[in-house]
């Protein structure tokens, strides 16, 4: 792709970059989009900002309330057996 083929924009006096709209659409980045910038040796690159922070396990692990009383470990290894029989026979 030549210079002249290129998608060029202007940065403003207050340092806003308007992002044209075929890749605003490629991208799927409607208005209000929160875009991550990481300054690169070649440029600067823009990557829509995840919708929830990553995690890790033990930070999740025992968040949930269980919402009835706690089973034995009989209880739970019937249960267990009971599901394992069930997906044996599909």
């Amino acid at each position: 792709m030549s210079i002249q083929e290129r998608v060029t924009t202007t940065v403003s006096t207050k340092g806003q970059v308007i992002l044209p709209k075929a890749i605003r659409d490629q991208r799927h980045w409607p208005a209000g989009t929160r875009l991550i910038v990481e300054e690169r040796p070649e440029g600067v690159l823009l990557k829509s900002m995840p919708a929830f922070a990553a995690t890790d396990m033990d930070a999740v692990f025992g968040s949930l309330r269980p919402n009835g009383p706690s089973l034995s470990i009989e209880d739970m290894n019937t249960v267990i057996d009971v599901e394992a029989k069930r997906r044996a026979r599909d």
